[in-house]
């Protein structure tokens, strides 16, 4: 069972925060450091997780309902669940991303 893609979201989010609410970021600071990954980095590393959760949740499910799997109903549906937890934070964040930007593209210019 994979729980690391979870976690894993949860962590990219809370570090985006982090970065965002710090009171001495400015336009050249947030440029500056080359070594740390960017946003659209995040971002698709964040989509492959996801991808990753879903895809072993279905191997598991379709293995659990063929029988050739060792994996338990309560296993089969916990990595189900994670993985529609992990595509419901996916689908929010994309979610404020569409709205802050069209917020954005909406203010006078």
């Amino acid at each position: 069972m994979n729980t690391i893609g979870t976690d894993q979201i949860l962590s990219q989010i809370r570090a985006l925060n982090a970065e965002l609410q710090s009171p001495g970021t400015s336009a050249t600071s947030a440029t500056a450091p080359t070594d740390s990954p960017s946003f659209g980095d995040l971002l698709k590393n964040t989509m492959d997780s996801v991808n990753d959760v879903q895809k072993t949740a279905k191997h598991m499910k379709t293995g659990f309902e063929n029988g050739s799997s060792d994996a338990s109903l309560v296993e089969v549906m916990v990595a189900t669940q994670e993985a529609d937890l992990s595509f419901r934070a996916m689908t929010e964040v994309r979610n404020k991303l569409v709205t802050a930007y069209q917020e954005i593209m909406n203010m006078p210019v």
